[in-house]
Protein backbone atom coordinates (compact mmCIF):
# COMPACT_ATOMS: atom_id res chain seq x y z
CA UNK A 1 0.00 0.00 0.00
CA UNK A 2 1.23 3.50 -0.87
CA UNK A 3 2.28 5.58 2.12
CA UNK A 4 1.81 9.34 1.99
CA UNK A 5 5.05 11.28 1.84
CA UNK A 6 4.34 13.24 5.02
CA UNK A 7 3.98 9.93 6.92
CA UNK A 8 6.99 8.37 5.24
CA UNK A 9 9.16 11.36 6.10
CA UNK A 10 7.85 11.90 9.65
CA UNK A 11 10.90 12.50 11.93
CA UNK A 12 11.90 9.55 14.14
CA UNK A 13 14.27 11.44 16.47
CA UNK A 14 14.47 14.91 18.00
CA UNK A 15 17.44 15.77 15.78
CA UNK A 16 15.31 15.17 12.68
CA UNK A 17 12.60 17.65 13.72
CA UNK A 18 12.87 20.87 11.69
CA UNK A 19 12.42 24.41 12.97
CA UNK A 20 11.62 23.57 16.62
CA UNK A 21 15.11 23.49 18.16
CA UNK A 22 13.96 25.60 21.12
CA UNK A 23 11.70 22.69 22.12
CA UNK A 24 13.67 19.62 21.07
CA UNK A 25 16.79 20.77 22.95
CA UNK A 26 14.83 20.93 26.22
CA UNK A 27 13.12 17.58 25.66
CA UNK A 28 16.44 15.91 24.86
CA UNK A 29 17.97 17.25 28.07
CA UNK A 30 15.03 16.07 30.18
CA UNK A 31 15.10 12.59 28.65
CA UNK A 32 18.87 12.31 28.97
CA UNK A 33 18.82 13.25 32.67
CA UNK A 34 15.58 11.44 33.47
CA UNK A 35 13.98 14.65 34.79
CA UNK A 36 11.00 14.73 32.47
CA UNK A 37 7.61 16.05 33.55
CA UNK A 38 4.46 14.07 34.31
CA UNK A 39 2.36 16.22 31.92
CA UNK A 40 3.22 18.17 28.77
CA UNK A 41 1.17 20.62 26.71
CA UNK A 42 2.21 21.07 23.07
CA UNK A 43 0.43 23.99 21.38
CA UNK A 44 0.85 25.59 17.97
CA UNK A 45 -0.59 25.73 14.44
CA UNK A 46 -1.18 22.62 12.37
CA UNK A 47 1.69 20.69 10.83
CA UNK A 48 4.42 22.15 13.05
CA UNK A 49 5.40 18.87 14.76
CA UNK A 50 3.29 18.59 17.91
CA UNK A 51 2.13 14.99 17.46
CA UNK A 52 5.49 13.99 15.99
CA UNK A 53 7.37 15.29 19.04
CA UNK A 54 4.83 13.59 21.33
CA UNK A 55 5.56 10.21 19.70
CA UNK A 56 9.32 10.78 19.81
CA UNK A 57 9.04 11.74 23.47
CA UNK A 58 7.06 8.57 24.20
CA UNK A 59 9.86 6.52 22.58
CA UNK A 60 12.65 8.48 24.28
CA UNK A 61 11.39 7.94 27.85
CA UNK A 62 10.89 4.20 27.15
CA UNK A 63 13.99 3.64 25.03
CA UNK A 64 16.40 0.99 26.31
CA UNK A 65 19.47 2.60 24.64
CA UNK A 66 18.82 6.34 24.21
CA UNK A 67 21.33 8.43 22.25
CA UNK A 68 21.85 11.93 23.70
CA UNK A 69 18.24 12.04 24.86
CA UNK A 70 16.80 10.80 21.55
CA UNK A 71 15.41 7.29 20.99
CA UNK A 72 17.65 4.74 19.29
CA UNK A 73 14.78 3.46 17.11
CA UNK A 74 16.35 -0.04 17.24
CA UNK A 75 15.46 -1.50 20.63
CA UNK A 76 12.29 -3.60 21.15
CA UNK A 77 10.52 -0.70 22.91
CA UNK A 78 11.12 1.76 20.05
CA UNK A 79 10.15 -0.80 17.43
CA UNK A 80 6.97 -1.72 19.29
CA UNK A 81 5.94 1.95 19.56
CA UNK A 82 6.72 2.63 15.89
CA UNK A 83 4.67 -0.36 14.76
CA UNK A 84 1.74 0.52 17.03
CA UNK A 85 2.03 -2.75 18.96
CA UNK A 86 2.84 -1.08 22.30
CA UNK A 87 -0.35 -1.07 24.34
CA UNK A 88 1.25 1.19 26.94
CA UNK A 89 1.31 4.13 24.51
CA UNK A 90 -2.26 5.24 23.91
CA UNK A 91 -2.98 7.94 21.32
CA UNK A 92 -6.48 9.43 21.57
CA UNK A 93 -8.20 11.96 19.30
CA UNK A 94 -10.21 14.25 21.55
CA UNK A 95 -12.18 15.53 18.57
CA UNK A 96 -14.08 12.21 18.39
CA UNK A 97 -13.56 11.02 21.98
CA UNK A 98 -14.44 14.12 23.95
CA UNK A 99 -16.94 12.81 26.49
CA UNK A 100 -16.49 12.41 30.21
CA UNK A 101 -16.72 8.61 29.87
CA UNK A 102 -13.59 8.53 27.71
CA UNK A 103 -11.62 10.39 30.37
CA UNK A 104 -13.03 8.19 33.14
CA UNK A 105 -11.72 5.14 31.27
CA UNK A 106 -8.24 6.70 31.27
CA UNK A 107 -8.55 7.60 34.96
CA UNK A 108 -9.41 3.98 35.79
CA UNK A 109 -6.53 2.59 33.69
CA UNK A 110 -3.67 4.73 35.03
CA UNK A 111 -3.55 2.82 38.29
CA UNK A 112 -2.23 -0.28 36.50
CA UNK A 113 1.49 -0.69 35.81
CA UNK A 114 2.76 -0.80 32.21
CA UNK A 115 2.57 -4.23 30.61
CA UNK A 116 5.77 -4.11 28.53
CA UNK A 117 7.30 -0.59 28.71
CA UNK A 118 8.77 1.46 31.53
CA UNK A 119 6.11 4.18 31.32
CA UNK A 120 2.50 4.37 30.23
CA UNK A 121 2.08 7.38 27.91
CA UNK A 122 -1.25 9.01 26.99
CA UNK A 123 -1.15 11.29 23.91
CA UNK A 124 -4.36 13.34 23.67
CA UNK A 125 -4.56 15.19 20.35
CA UNK A 126 -6.83 18.24 19.84
CA UNK A 127 -7.37 18.34 23.59
CA UNK A 128 -9.32 21.60 23.35
CA UNK A 129 -12.25 19.59 21.98
CA UNK A 130 -12.91 17.92 25.36
CA UNK A 131 -16.16 18.82 27.06
CA UNK A 132 -16.24 20.77 30.31
CA UNK A 133 -17.13 17.68 32.31
CA UNK A 134 -14.28 15.77 30.64
CA UNK A 135 -11.81 18.49 31.63
CA UNK A 136 -13.08 18.34 35.20
CA UNK A 137 -12.63 14.55 35.26
CA UNK A 138 -9.05 14.94 33.99
CA UNK A 139 -7.94 17.59 36.48
CA UNK A 140 -7.00 15.51 39.52
CA UNK A 141 -5.39 12.71 37.53
CA UNK A 142 -3.40 15.23 35.48
CA UNK A 143 -2.11 16.98 38.60
CA UNK A 144 -1.00 13.86 40.50
CA UNK A 145 -0.74 10.88 38.16
CA UNK A 146 1.03 7.65 39.21
CA UNK A 147 4.82 7.72 38.78
CA UNK A 148 4.65 5.41 35.76
CA UNK A 149 2.25 7.63 33.75
CA UNK A 150 3.03 10.58 31.43
CA UNK A 151 0.38 12.75 29.75
CA UNK A 152 1.11 14.62 26.51
CA UNK A 153 -1.65 17.01 25.40
CA UNK A 154 -1.61 18.66 21.98
CA UNK A 155 -3.81 21.52 20.74
CA UNK A 156 -4.05 24.09 17.97
CA UNK A 157 -6.32 26.39 20.02
CA UNK A 158 -4.71 27.09 23.38
CA UNK A 159 -7.26 29.77 24.29
CA UNK A 160 -10.00 27.12 24.54
CA UNK A 161 -8.23 25.25 27.32
CA UNK A 162 -9.14 25.96 30.96
CA UNK A 163 -6.39 27.68 32.91
CA UNK A 164 -6.55 24.85 35.45
CA UNK A 165 -5.38 22.40 32.76
CA UNK A 166 -2.64 24.69 31.42
CA UNK A 167 -1.21 25.29 34.91
CA UNK A 168 -0.78 21.55 35.50
CA UNK A 169 1.36 20.98 32.39
CA UNK A 170 4.81 21.89 31.13
CA UNK A 171 3.91 24.03 28.13
CA UNK A 172 5.78 24.23 24.82
CA UNK A 173 4.79 26.62 22.01
CA UNK A 174 5.54 25.31 18.52
CA UNK A 175 6.43 28.03 16.03
CA UNK A 176 5.54 28.21 12.37
CA UNK A 177 8.43 26.79 10.39
CA UNK A 178 10.29 29.37 8.31
CA UNK A 179 10.25 29.22 4.51
CA UNK A 180 14.04 28.58 4.18
CA UNK A 181 13.74 25.55 6.50
CA UNK A 182 10.71 24.25 4.61
CA UNK A 183 12.49 24.79 1.29
CA UNK A 184 15.59 22.88 2.41
CA UNK A 185 13.47 19.96 3.66
CA UNK A 186 11.42 19.78 0.45
CA UNK A 187 14.54 19.75 -1.72
CA UNK A 188 16.00 16.92 0.38
CA UNK A 189 12.80 14.88 0.08
CA UNK A 190 12.58 15.55 -3.65
CA UNK A 191 16.18 14.41 -4.20
CA UNK A 192 15.66 11.18 -2.29
CA UNK A 193 12.32 10.46 -3.97
CA UNK A 194 13.58 11.21 -7.49
CA UNK A 195 11.33 14.24 -7.92
CA UNK A 196 12.59 17.08 -10.13
CA UNK A 197 11.99 20.25 -8.10
CA UNK A 198 13.22 23.76 -8.83
CA UNK A 199 14.37 25.78 -5.83
CA UNK A 200 11.99 28.64 -6.66
CA UNK A 201 9.11 26.14 -6.76
CA UNK A 202 10.17 24.76 -3.39
CA UNK A 203 10.13 28.29 -1.99
CA UNK A 204 6.62 28.82 -3.35
CA UNK A 205 5.45 25.55 -1.81
CA UNK A 206 6.94 26.62 1.52
CA UNK A 207 5.14 29.94 1.29
CA UNK A 208 1.81 28.28 0.49
CA UNK A 209 2.22 25.90 3.45
CA UNK A 210 2.14 28.90 5.83
CA UNK A 211 4.63 27.39 8.28
CA UNK A 212 3.32 23.82 8.27
CA UNK A 213 5.69 21.01 7.31
CA UNK A 214 2.89 18.50 6.72
CA UNK A 215 1.10 20.87 4.33
CA UNK A 216 4.34 21.59 2.47
CA UNK A 217 5.09 17.88 1.92
CA UNK A 218 1.48 17.18 0.91
CA UNK A 219 1.64 19.97 -1.69
CA UNK A 220 4.93 18.56 -2.98
CA UNK A 221 3.31 15.13 -3.44
CA UNK A 222 0.35 16.74 -5.21
CA UNK A 223 2.60 18.53 -7.70
CA UNK A 224 4.74 15.41 -8.18
CA UNK A 225 1.64 13.68 -9.56
CA UNK A 226 2.10 15.66 -12.80
CA UNK A 227 5.20 13.50 -13.48
CA UNK A 228 7.32 16.35 -14.76
CA UNK A 229 9.69 18.94 -13.35
CA UNK A 230 8.00 21.03 -10.68
CA UNK A 231 8.25 24.73 -11.52
CA UNK A 232 6.53 27.81 -10.10
CA UNK A 233 4.06 27.75 -13.00
CA UNK A 234 3.22 24.10 -12.32
CA UNK A 235 2.70 24.78 -8.61
CA UNK A 236 0.38 27.68 -9.44
CA UNK A 237 -1.57 25.49 -11.85
CA UNK A 238 -1.87 22.49 -9.52
CA UNK A 239 -2.74 24.48 -6.41
CA UNK A 240 -5.10 26.84 -8.24
CA UNK A 241 -3.47 30.21 -7.63
CA UNK A 242 -2.81 33.03 -10.05
CA UNK A 243 0.92 33.26 -9.49
CA UNK A 244 3.02 36.29 -8.57
CA UNK A 245 3.09 37.68 -12.11
CA UNK A 246 -0.69 37.53 -12.46
CA UNK A 247 -1.07 39.36 -9.14
CA UNK A 248 1.48 41.96 -10.21
CA UNK A 249 -0.39 42.57 -13.48
CA UNK A 250 -3.68 43.33 -11.78
CA UNK A 251 -2.05 45.61 -9.18
CA UNK A 252 -0.30 47.51 -11.99
CA UNK A 253 -3.64 47.77 -13.80
CA UNK A 254 -5.07 49.45 -10.69
CA UNK A 255 -2.17 51.91 -10.63
CA UNK A 256 -2.63 52.67 -14.34
CA UNK A 257 -6.46 52.79 -14.04
CA UNK A 258 -6.54 50.23 -16.86
CA UNK A 259 -10.09 48.91 -16.59
CA UNK A 260 -9.73 46.62 -19.61
CA UNK A 261 -6.82 44.82 -17.96
CA UNK A 262 -8.73 44.54 -14.67
CA UNK A 263 -11.77 42.90 -16.22
CA UNK A 264 -9.52 40.73 -18.37
CA UNK A 265 -7.50 39.38 -15.44
CA UNK A 266 -10.60 38.65 -13.34
CA UNK A 267 -12.23 36.98 -16.32
CA UNK A 268 -9.18 34.77 -16.81
CA UNK A 269 -9.23 33.75 -13.13
CA UNK A 270 -12.91 32.80 -13.38
CA UNK A 271 -12.57 30.93 -16.69
CA UNK A 272 -9.63 28.89 -15.37
CA UNK A 273 -11.76 27.73 -12.40
CA UNK A 274 -9.35 29.25 -9.91
CA UNK A 275 -10.67 30.39 -6.56
CA UNK A 276 -11.14 34.19 -6.58
CA UNK A 277 -10.95 34.24 -2.78
CA UNK A 278 -7.49 32.63 -2.88
CA UNK A 279 -6.41 35.06 -5.60
CA UNK A 280 -7.71 37.93 -3.47
CA UNK A 281 -5.54 36.77 -0.58
CA UNK A 282 -2.58 36.81 -2.99
CA UNK A 283 -3.37 40.45 -3.82
CA UNK A 284 -3.51 41.28 -0.10
CA UNK A 285 -0.13 39.59 0.41
CA UNK A 286 1.29 41.60 -2.52
CA UNK A 287 0.07 44.84 -0.93
CA UNK A 288 1.59 43.80 2.38
CA UNK A 289 4.95 43.34 0.64
CA UNK A 290 4.63 46.77 -1.00
CA UNK A 291 3.83 48.37 2.38
CA UNK A 292 6.93 46.77 3.89
CA UNK A 293 9.04 48.13 1.04
CA UNK A 294 7.53 51.60 1.54
CA UNK A 295 7.99 51.74 5.32
CA UNK A 296 10.93 49.54 6.39
CA UNK A 297 14.57 50.41 5.85
CA UNK A 298 15.70 46.77 5.68
CA UNK A 299 12.64 45.43 3.90
CA UNK A 300 14.44 42.31 2.68
CA UNK A 301 14.55 40.94 6.24
CA UNK A 302 10.75 40.84 6.40
CA UNK A 303 10.02 39.56 2.89
CA UNK A 304 10.28 35.96 1.72
CA UNK A 305 10.83 36.80 -1.94
CA UNK A 306 13.25 35.72 -4.62
CA UNK A 307 15.42 38.38 -6.27
CA UNK A 308 13.17 38.59 -9.32
CA UNK A 309 10.04 38.83 -7.15
CA UNK A 310 11.62 41.54 -5.00
CA UNK A 311 12.60 43.56 -8.08
CA UNK A 312 9.08 43.27 -9.52
CA UNK A 313 7.44 44.26 -6.23
CA UNK A 314 9.70 47.30 -5.82
CA UNK A 315 8.90 48.44 -9.35
CA UNK A 316 5.15 48.36 -8.77
CA UNK A 317 5.37 49.77 -5.21
CA UNK A 318 6.91 52.93 -6.68
CA UNK A 319 3.58 53.59 -8.43
CA UNK A 320 1.80 54.15 -5.09
CA UNK A 321 2.22 56.28 -1.98
CA UNK A 322 1.73 54.86 1.52
CA UNK A 323 -1.66 56.50 2.05
CA UNK A 324 -3.01 54.94 -1.13
CA UNK A 325 -1.64 51.53 -0.17
CA UNK A 326 -3.36 51.74 3.22
CA UNK A 327 -6.61 52.81 1.57
CA UNK A 328 -6.41 49.88 -0.85
CA UNK A 329 -5.61 47.42 1.96
CA UNK A 330 -8.77 48.53 3.80
CA UNK A 331 -10.89 47.90 0.71
CA UNK A 332 -9.23 44.53 0.08
CA UNK A 333 -9.85 43.34 3.65
CA UNK A 334 -13.49 44.41 3.58
CA UNK A 335 -14.03 42.65 0.26
CA UNK A 336 -12.32 39.45 1.45
CA UNK A 337 -14.79 39.34 4.35
CA UNK A 338 -17.69 39.80 1.92
CA UNK A 339 -16.36 37.04 -0.35
CA UNK A 340 -16.08 34.60 2.53
CA UNK A 341 -19.67 35.30 3.54
CA UNK A 342 -21.12 34.92 0.04
CA UNK A 343 -18.95 33.16 -2.54
CA UNK A 344 -21.66 33.42 -5.23
CA UNK A 345 -20.90 37.11 -5.79
CA UNK A 346 -17.10 36.88 -5.45
CA UNK A 347 -16.47 38.04 -9.03
CA UNK A 348 -18.78 41.05 -8.65
CA UNK A 349 -17.17 42.00 -5.32
CA UNK A 350 -13.70 41.75 -6.84
CA UNK A 351 -14.49 43.87 -9.90
CA UNK A 352 -16.37 46.57 -7.95
CA UNK A 353 -13.56 46.87 -5.41
CA UNK A 354 -10.83 47.11 -8.03
CA UNK A 355 -12.76 49.90 -9.78
CA UNK A 356 -13.08 51.77 -6.47
CA UNK A 357 -9.36 51.32 -5.90
CA UNK A 358 -8.67 53.05 -9.21
CA UNK A 359 -10.46 56.25 -8.10
CA UNK A 360 -10.37 57.30 -4.43
CA UNK A 361 -13.13 59.86 -5.08
CA UNK A 362 -15.60 56.96 -5.40
CA UNK A 363 -15.16 56.23 -1.69
CA UNK A 364 -16.05 58.50 1.24
CA UNK A 365 -13.97 56.84 3.97
CA UNK A 366 -11.22 58.64 5.89
CA UNK A 367 -8.62 56.42 4.23
CA UNK A 368 -9.74 57.52 0.76
CA UNK A 369 -9.60 61.19 1.81
CA UNK A 370 -6.04 60.71 3.08
CA UNK A 371 -5.10 59.06 -0.23
CA UNK A 372 -6.59 61.94 -2.22
CA UNK A 373 -4.90 64.59 -0.04
CA UNK A 374 -1.59 62.76 -0.43
CA UNK A 375 -2.02 62.80 -4.21
CA UNK A 376 -2.68 66.56 -4.10
CA UNK A 377 0.45 67.14 -2.00
CA UNK A 378 2.55 65.09 -4.43
CA UNK A 379 1.27 67.15 -7.36
CA UNK A 380 1.88 70.40 -5.51
CA UNK A 381 5.46 69.39 -4.80
CA UNK A 382 5.91 68.46 -8.45
CA UNK A 383 4.46 71.83 -9.55
CA UNK A 384 1.72 70.23 -11.64
CA UNK A 385 -0.98 72.81 -10.75
CA UNK A 386 -1.05 76.01 -12.82
CA UNK A 387 -1.26 79.46 -11.32
CA UNK A 388 -4.68 81.01 -11.59
CA UNK A 389 -7.14 83.23 -9.77
CA UNK A 390 -10.90 83.00 -9.96
CA UNK A 391 -12.01 86.36 -11.40
CA UNK A 392 -14.04 85.53 -14.52
CA UNK A 393 -16.96 83.26 -15.19
CA UNK A 394 -15.53 80.88 -17.74
CA UNK A 395 -11.76 80.87 -17.28
CA UNK A 396 -9.58 82.37 -14.54
CA UNK A 397 -7.16 85.08 -15.54
CA UNK A 398 -3.62 83.73 -15.59
CA UNK A 399 -0.91 85.34 -13.47
CA UNK A 400 2.52 85.65 -15.00
CA UNK A 401 4.89 83.45 -13.03
CA UNK A 402 7.98 85.36 -14.05
CA UNK A 403 6.84 88.32 -11.92
CA UNK A 404 6.96 86.23 -8.75
CA UNK A 405 9.95 84.97 -6.81
CA UNK A 406 8.15 81.67 -6.08
CA UNK A 407 5.22 80.01 -7.84
CA UNK A 408 1.89 80.74 -6.21
CA UNK A 409 -0.39 77.71 -6.12
CA UNK A 410 -4.07 78.48 -6.52
CA UNK A 411 -6.96 76.13 -7.33
CA UNK A 412 -7.91 75.21 -10.85
CA UNK A 413 -11.34 76.31 -12.02
CA UNK A 414 -14.13 74.14 -10.62
CA UNK A 415 -16.20 72.51 -13.40
CA UNK A 416 -19.43 74.26 -14.37
CA UNK A 417 -21.59 71.58 -12.78
CA UNK A 418 -19.76 72.07 -9.48
CA UNK A 419 -19.81 75.89 -9.27
CA UNK A 420 -21.96 78.90 -10.16
CA UNK A 421 -21.23 82.63 -9.96
CA UNK A 422 -23.08 84.98 -7.65
CA UNK A 423 -21.82 88.53 -8.14
CA UNK A 424 -18.21 88.66 -7.05
CA UNK A 425 -18.43 85.27 -5.32
CA UNK A 426 -18.56 81.82 -6.83
CA UNK A 427 -21.08 79.43 -5.26
CA UNK A 428 -19.48 76.00 -4.82
CA UNK A 429 -22.11 73.43 -5.73
CA UNK A 430 -20.17 70.49 -4.34
CA UNK A 431 -21.00 71.67 -0.80
CA UNK A 432 -23.89 69.23 -0.28
CA UNK A 433 -21.67 66.28 -1.21
CA UNK A 434 -18.76 67.54 0.89
CA UNK A 435 -21.07 68.26 3.82
CA UNK A 436 -22.14 64.61 3.94
CA UNK A 437 -18.52 63.52 4.35
CA UNK A 438 -17.69 66.17 6.94
CA UNK A 439 -20.71 65.33 9.13
CA UNK A 440 -20.46 61.56 8.77
CA UNK A 441 -21.08 59.97 12.17
CA UNK A 442 -21.60 63.36 13.89
CA UNK A 443 -25.30 64.34 13.97
CA UNK A 444 -24.61 67.34 16.24
CA UNK A 445 -22.22 68.84 13.69
CA UNK A 446 -24.83 68.25 11.00
CA UNK A 447 -27.22 70.44 12.98
CA UNK A 448 -24.70 73.28 13.23
CA UNK A 449 -23.95 73.24 9.49
CA UNK A 450 -27.57 72.84 8.41
CA UNK A 451 -28.53 75.58 5.96
CA UNK A 452 -24.96 76.83 5.57
CA UNK A 453 -23.61 77.91 2.18
CA UNK A 454 -20.13 78.09 0.74
CA UNK A 455 -18.46 80.42 -1.77
CA UNK A 456 -15.08 81.21 -3.23
CA UNK A 457 -14.28 84.94 -3.19
CA UNK A 458 -12.09 87.01 -5.50
CA UNK A 459 -8.97 86.15 -3.48
CA UNK A 460 -9.54 82.43 -3.88
CA UNK A 461 -10.45 81.98 -0.21
CA UNK A 462 -13.38 79.82 0.88
CA UNK A 463 -16.25 81.67 2.57
CA UNK A 464 -18.48 79.53 4.82
CA UNK A 465 -21.73 81.34 5.65
CA UNK A 466 -23.86 80.24 8.62
CA UNK A 467 -27.48 81.05 9.45
CA UNK A 468 -26.73 82.00 13.07
CA UNK A 469 -23.88 83.22 15.28
CA UNK A 470 -24.36 80.23 17.57
CA UNK A 471 -23.78 77.68 14.80
CA UNK A 472 -20.73 79.58 13.54
CA UNK A 473 -19.14 79.80 17.00
CA UNK A 474 -19.79 76.12 17.77
CA UNK A 475 -18.08 74.97 14.55
CA UNK A 476 -15.11 77.32 15.01
CA UNK A 477 -14.65 76.08 18.59
CA UNK A 478 -14.21 72.46 17.47
CA UNK A 479 -10.60 72.11 16.35
CA UNK A 480 -11.06 68.59 14.94
CA UNK A 481 -14.06 69.74 12.92
CA UNK A 482 -12.13 72.62 11.40
CA UNK A 483 -9.24 70.31 10.50
CA UNK A 484 -11.62 67.81 8.89
CA UNK A 485 -13.36 70.65 7.05
CA UNK A 486 -10.04 71.85 5.63
CA UNK A 487 -9.07 68.30 4.59
CA UNK A 488 -12.33 67.68 2.73
CA UNK A 489 -12.37 71.08 1.04
CA UNK A 490 -8.74 70.62 -0.01
CA UNK A 491 -9.76 67.45 -1.80
CA UNK A 492 -12.54 69.16 -3.76
CA UNK A 493 -10.49 72.29 -4.42
CA UNK A 494 -7.51 70.19 -5.58
CA UNK A 495 -5.11 72.29 -3.51
CA UNK A 496 -3.87 72.35 0.06
CA UNK A 497 -5.88 74.79 2.16
CA UNK A 498 -5.14 76.09 5.64
CA UNK A 499 -7.07 77.99 8.31
CA UNK A 500 -6.21 81.32 6.69
CA UNK A 501 -8.05 80.24 3.52
CA UNK A 502 -11.32 79.57 5.39
CA UNK A 503 -13.51 82.57 6.25
CA UNK A 504 -16.48 82.10 8.59
CA UNK A 505 -19.46 84.46 8.14
CA UNK A 506 -22.98 84.76 9.51
CA UNK A 507 -25.81 85.68 7.13
CA UNK A 508 -28.25 88.50 7.98
CA UNK A 509 -31.48 89.62 6.38
CA UNK A 510 -29.81 92.41 4.36
CA UNK A 511 -27.20 89.97 3.09
CA UNK A 512 -29.92 87.63 1.85
CA UNK A 513 -31.72 90.48 0.04
CA UNK A 514 -28.49 91.67 -1.60
CA UNK A 515 -27.60 88.13 -2.54
CA UNK A 516 -31.01 87.59 -4.14
CA UNK A 517 -30.69 90.84 -6.10
CA UNK A 518 -27.21 89.79 -7.33
CA UNK A 519 -28.59 86.42 -8.43
CA UNK A 520 -31.42 88.06 -10.42
CA UNK A 521 -29.04 90.56 -12.06
CA UNK A 522 -26.67 87.77 -13.01
CA UNK A 523 -29.51 85.74 -14.59
CA UNK A 524 -30.74 88.80 -16.56
CA UNK A 525 -27.23 89.55 -17.78
CA UNK A 526 -26.58 85.94 -18.83
CA UNK A 527 -29.83 85.72 -20.81
CA UNK A 528 -29.69 89.26 -22.32
CA UNK A 529 -33.10 90.14 -20.81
Amino acid sequence: MHQALYRKWRPATFDDVCGQEHITSVLKYECETGKFSHAYLFCGSRGTGKTTCAKILAKAINCESPVDGSPCCKCPSCLAIDSGAATDVLEMDAASNNGVDNIRDIRDEVVYSPSMLKYRVYIVDEVHMLSTSAFNALLKTLEEPPSHVVFILATTELHKLPSTIISRCQRFDFRRISIPVLTERLIRIANDEGIMLQKSAAQLLGKLAMGGMRDAISLLELCAGARKEITEALVAEMVGIGGRESTARIVKAVADKDFEAIFGEIGEIVSSSKDITVFWQDILAFYRDMLVLKTAKNAGKYLDLTESELELTEKIANLFDRETLLFHCTLLEQTLYSMQKSTSSARLCAEMTLIRMCDASLDSSNESLMARISAIEDRLEAGQYSISSVTTKDKPEEVKTEQLEKPVVVAETVPAEKAAFTGKKKVLLYWAEALEKICKGDPMLSGFLKGSKIYRNEDGNIVLRFESDFSCNMVKARKNTVDNLIAVLSTYEKRQLNEANIIFEVSHDNDLIDEGRENIEEIIKDNDL
